[in-house]
């Protein structure tokens, strides 16, 4: 049973996040949004700081001024910063801080001009610095703690799920809605195809490859309503996703709760979460004619998965709980770290 927070000991949480949704722009964080919502309904006060850091060092100075003002005006028991470069802004300390860590703050960046993946630069930099200061430190998959300092001791809380967004829809329903048409093979990509590390050039050629065989059509899930994605999935034939680095892919874990086949390349925690589900492909390399093979397998199935029943344990209750009890725990050491202080210059003087 889902338990929420004593109304009498409610959390004060000041959450920060550079990657805010906002209502009509065509962003992918959608989840951050939907945490915030979920730690709420639980109990949790939740105030966000939303800010634009726009990889512009007098954006974070001025947003940085912007923060430590609300946190001298308000009172808050600890600060929650989305993704690495956040917790700039709380830096020095003066309350606890939790950070997560989503993907390229830990990861490293892709260049939309290029594609060329850097590893190592600025943004890695003071994500692991920002790591070391943390009081906790969460992780949206276990291959990220790799790119942590040794001395961390992270947790593991992927993005979880609006499983009542995320559900099943008879296929014919869903293409009616959307207008799809009925006869056809759909592939869908969700992404923004512009932004390099996506690859949708992969995805392109596999489907022009493939339809040297098989005739089938790439729907692009882009500049649609986040409410249509789960319609997009219940609608299509087969996802196909083609990225060349992630933390833990959401829409690969929406399109399981969606019973939608999946074919992907090895990215993030993508090989665990289709492990033992039947109708997905994981393919051994990103080369588009083994792309194009693996969709022709799964379109001539046919049929749905069993992969929403691999994806309940995220059930975004069952995450927020475990969020809240990260909470929980970094406020009971700092209760303790103020008594043992307290204790210790009561002895001085006694």
């Amino acid at each position: 049973m889902r338990r929420s927070v004593n109304r009498m000991n409610k959390i004060r949480v000041l959450m920060v996040t550079s990657e805010w949704p906002e209502p009509g722009v065509n962003v992918t964080s959608h989840f951050i949004k939907r945490q915030a919502d979920f730690l709420a309904a639980a109990g949790i006060e939740i105030t966000v700081f939303a800010f634009k850091g726009r990889k512009n060092p007098f954006n974070y100075l001025k947003n940085w001024v912007r923060l430590q003002a609300k946190l001298s005006r308000q009172r808050y028991d600890l600060v929650h910063a989305q993704f690495g470069q956040s917790g700039l802004l709380a830096l020095p300390k003066r309350l606890p801080l939790v950070v997560t860590f989503r993907g390229s703050d830990l990861l490293g960046s892709v260049s939309e001009r290029t594609g060329r993946h850097r590893q190592r630069g600025v943004l890695q930099v003071l994500s692991r610095l920002v790591a070391t200061r943390a009081d906790a430190v969460i992780v949206v998959s276990e291959h990220m703690k790799r790119k942590l300092p040794s001395s961390i001791v992270s947790h593991v809380i992927p993005s979880g799920l609006d499983l009542r967004l995320f559900r099943p829809t008879d296929k014919r329903v869903a293409r009616k809605q959307l207008g799809l048409p009925e006869d056809e093979k759909l592939v869908l990509f969700v992404g923004r195809p512009s932004q390099g590390r996506k690859r949708v050039h992969l995805a392109e050629k596999a489907l022009e490859i493939l339809n040297r065989s098989v005739p089938a059509r790439l729907v692009v899930g882009w500049r649609v309503p986040h409410t249509d994605v789960p319609l997009y999935m219940s609608g299509c034939d087969a996802l196909v996703f083609t990225s060349m680095q992630e933390g833990s892919p959401n829409v690969v874990k929406e399109a399981l709760a969606c019973n939608l086949p999946i074919v992907s390349v090895s990215v993030g925690d993508v090989e665990t979460r289709l492990k033992g589900v039947d109708g997905c492909e994981l393919c051994a390399d990103d080369d588009p004619e083994t792309i194009a093979a693996a969709l022709k397998r799964v379109l001539l199935r046919g049929g749905r998965t069993n992969g929403r029943e691999t994806v309940l344990a995220l059930d975004e209750k069952i995450t927020t709980e475990q969020l809240i009890n990260i909470y929980q725990s970094v406020l009971a050491c700092g209760r303790e770290r103020h008594t043992i202080t307290l204790s210790n210059r009561g002895s001085t003087f006694s």
